[in-house]
């Protein structure tokens, strides 16, 4: 597979086309971003972990009959995955309340929820990803009806298998961002599933185990990194 010129440079990762039209490579950096990338720095080994765990969850889910966008691992930093329209809509799924839900609606953090939430945001830095209901999704012409129903029972499914896979290796999934694409007449996820987009809590200490370490100065970030990718077995 030949890497050929960079398509695209977001905050944590960079996009390159193949020889093979509709397949790209996806590498993962090792820099980190928090609020809108006000807070930038260098996690090193983020790469590598956020490459591997993702490899790991695509590959689960996969097998739970979700398609991705996944193709395969090619290296260390970087997957083979095909190359969708990425719809400007992000999906958060939560369980219990954390980050922005305890900010927004002044809730104290680790309720757990009774059943979870969907929400949807407007995918634009320059807007701060503003939240969004399904109408303002369709008289934006983002998604249609029948792919916003589709987003949602996916993303709570995705949630299931995550619950259960974390569950077993001693993990709480506490919340996580999702991206679909469209890609031939599909709706597949896309992205990834790491640390960077989700958060994740030691089931006995509830250590937080994501990006939150470099959020809020908690210490450890490489270290965690590292250890999440160790447990997840990427």
């Amino acid at each position: 597979m030949e890497k050929r010129e960079k398509l695209y440079e977001g905050k944590a990762k960079i996009i390159y086309a193949t020889d093979v039209n509709d397949l790209v490579i996806q590498h993962f950096k090792d820099d980190a971003t928090a609020f809108d990338g006000v807070k930038k720095d260098t996690v090193l080994g983020k790469g590598v972990a956020n490459n591997n765990i993702s490899s790991k969850l695509f590959t689960l889910l996969e097998k739970e009959g979700i398609k991705t966008h996944f193709e395969k691992k090619l290296n260390e930093n970087e997957m083979l995955v095909k190359s969708v329209e990425i719809i400007q809509v992000e999906t958060i799924v939560r369980n219990i309340s954390a980050g922005s839900f305890c900010r927004k609606y002044g809730v104290e953090e680790g309720i757990v929820f009774d059943k979870p939430t969907v929400e949807f945001s407007y995918k634009s830095d320059e807007f701060h990803d503003p939240l969004m209901n399904d109408d303002h999704i369709r008289v934006m012409k983002l998604a249609t009806e029948a792919e916003i129903d589709e987003i949602r029972t996916k993303a709570l499914q995705i949630n299931e298998i995550l619950k259960k896979f974390f569950d077993s290796i001693g993990i709480i999934v506490v919340d996580f961002k999702l991206e679909f694409g469209r890609y031939k007449g599909e709706v597949i996820l896309a992205d990834e599933i790491s640390p960077d987009t989700c958060r994740f809590w030691d089931k006995e200490t509830k250590k937080k185990l994501d990006k939150d370490r470099f959020r809020f100065d908690l210490g450890d970030v490489e270290e965690t990194y590292a250890e999440m990718m160790k447990r997840i077995g990427g």
